[in-house]
């Protein structure tokens, strides 16, 4: 798969509500198991593969994974309207497809040697998928790979390439998941339906009902079911009625919103402000590694530096990830050439096989200059030149967010964390199109300039504050931010009473309990764009 959007000295680099689990929906989406495949199935080996070649399997032998690629029972063609190619499939079959991911899987897959070579010819290709990876748990008795997806490949180019979703511009957590739920809405997208005239949703804002449903106490499945639905709409143009107890309000409000396709906005709330000790503090508020947010990092940055900036606070709280690239930019923007010269930003290590190969992916350094994403090519990126950051944190801070705190920490750069523990995940991933699937596999796991990838229980934070829904993020009022003033001053946390908010309740602020954002699985995670 070609790329257009980054140059080559680049690219390697670039990287249903539920009521059983915060991180869903309401009640879990129904999804099929592996089984074998029947009667009726239709899954049959073809009797002339697509390309000529025997599509036989035989356990334990694998052929290269490129004489089945981009071979579909469904070909696309046309021009891919993301990369301004021809798509490149040909007619095939579902077997095909199959061997492909078997293939492809033993090469790439950080765990290949633990998966079960099953009989492609038996499985539909989404089931299929789901069984190609490592079955093993770790000493908690988690999955050791909880990371296994795929998208269709046109949703994913849209959210990861161009920020573009369909929505009403609202994200929100679930303190309370079990009625009486509770959701909140943590932060909205500028000029999306949520912020227009008439409606004015903001940060605290606790949604009630949902097309005359009951959201805090239903537990009928089929009326849940419709929750969902209206939650989270399949396309633009759906409208939907809300009633909202706003943030300080004692009076519900109902109001009726479209949804539309909602353009992101990864890089808000940029601003200065006078500190501690007079002190010019920068704030800057980064939702998602997104490739859009290259040019708003760096003009945001530029913004800052150019007020005069000599302590940074960065809100990662709700930041789940995304391409890797942007962590590594960021992270030079912090800390400047002279703190980065020559330095590791992070290591990124594949299976056995792919090292032993001479393969593997360089080490990624500190990123000085623009990729020819949203920001010009070799453009140099401004910078602070700081030796210590403040990082809001929570249990969303995912991923590539994570990067930008390991990698830091990995030259001696001070990271203040404020916040509930992250979400531990030390895994990145190469997107992979076939067929008009693109498909998510854990491939390499990352490690700083010391060595250190140990945290797939999360990033401690230096101080565990609750998050704060009453006040806007940026506000120095609100609890995190607040926290972060107070060791700013102080060099030590504030004491659990001193953050003085009417917080709404939750759980715990630890990782496992936390609230989560409904993201897109793809930006919870690191995303490298393919070599």
């Amino acid at each position: 798969m070609s790329i257009s959007l980054v140059t080559l000295p680049t690219r390697r680099w670039l990287g249903c509500l539920i009521v059983c689990s915060a991180a869903g929906a309401l009640v879990a989406c129904g999804g099929g198991g592996g089984g074998e495949a029947g009667p009726g199935t239709g899954i049959t080996p073809p009797e002339t593969p697509g390309d000529g070649v025997s599509t036989g399997w035989v356990a334990g032998v694998f052929r290269p994974a490129d004489v089945h690629a981009n071979l579909c029972a469904a070909p696309r063609t046309g021009i891919d309207p993301y990369y301004g190619q021809l798509f490149p499939d040909r007619t095939g079959s579902a077997l095909d497809e199959n061997l492909w991911l078997r293939s492809w899987t033993n090469d790439n897959y950080l765990w290949y040697r633990e998966v079960l070579d099953r009989n492609p010819a038996l499985h539909s290709t989404p089931d299929y998928f789901a069984l190609l990876k490592t079955e093993a748990l770790t000493p908690s008795g988690q999955p050791k790979d909880k990371f296994h997806f795929s998208y269709r490949s046109d949703e994913w180019n849209a959210i990861s390439l161009a920020g573009e979703q369909a929505s009403y511009g609202m994200h929100w957590v679930m303190p309370q998941v079990f009625p009486p739920r509770e959701l909140v809405i943590v932060y909205t997208e500028p000029g999306s339906p949520a912020t227009a005239p008439g409606a004015g949703i903001a940060r605290g804002a606790r949604v009630l009902r949902v097309n005359s449903i009951d959201l805090v106490n239903e537990s009928d499945p089929e009326r849940i079911n419709a929750l969902n639905n209206a939650l989270y709409p399949a396309a633009p143009g759906i409208s939907t009625q809300f009633t909202v107890l706003d943030a300080g309000a004692t009076v519900p409000r109902t109001i009726t919103l479209q949804s539309s396709v909602v353009t992101s906005s990864p890089v808000q709330n940029v601003k200065t402000f006078e500190g501690p000790n007079g002190r010019t503090v920068g704030y800057l508020q980064f939702n998602d590694h997104i490739l859009t947010a290259e040019a708003q990092l760096a003009q945001g940055m530029d913004k800052l530096r150019k007020e005069g900036a000599t302590e940074l606070i960065v809100d990662l709280r709700y930041n789940s990830g995304g391409y890797l690239f942007l962590a590594s930019q960021l992270a030079y923007m912090i800390v400047g050439e002279r703190n980065s010269r020559d330095k590791v930003f992070e290591r990124v290590v594949a299976n056995d096989k792919i090292e032993a190969s001479g393969k593997g992916t360089p080490p990624m350094p500190f990123l000085a200059v623009g990729s020819g994403g949203s920001l010009p090519t070799n453009t140099p990126l401004p910078s602070l030149d700081l030796r210590r950051v403040y990082v809001l944190t929570g249990a969303d801070t995912c991923s590539a967010s994570e990067s930008l705190i390991n990698g830091l920490q990995g030259i001696d750069i001070e990271v203040v964390k404020i916040g509930a523990t992250t979400c531990g995940k030390p895994y990145s991933f190469y997107p992979q199109d076939n067929c008009g699937t693109t498909y998510f596999s854990i491939q390499m796991r990352n490690e700083n300039a010391k060595g250190f990838s140990d945290y797939a229980d999360g990033l401690p934070a230096t101080c565990e504050v609750a998050d704060d829904y009453e006040h806007t993020l940026g506000d120095p009022r609100e609890a995190r931010m607040a926290a972060a003033l107070t060791y700013m001053k102080t060099g030590a946390c504030p004491a659990p009473a001193a953050a003085g908010a009417r917080l709404l309740r939750q759980p715990s602020t630890s990782a496992r309990a936390a609230p989560l954002l409904r993201k897109p699985e793809g930006l919870r995670n690191r995303i490298l764009l393919p070599r």
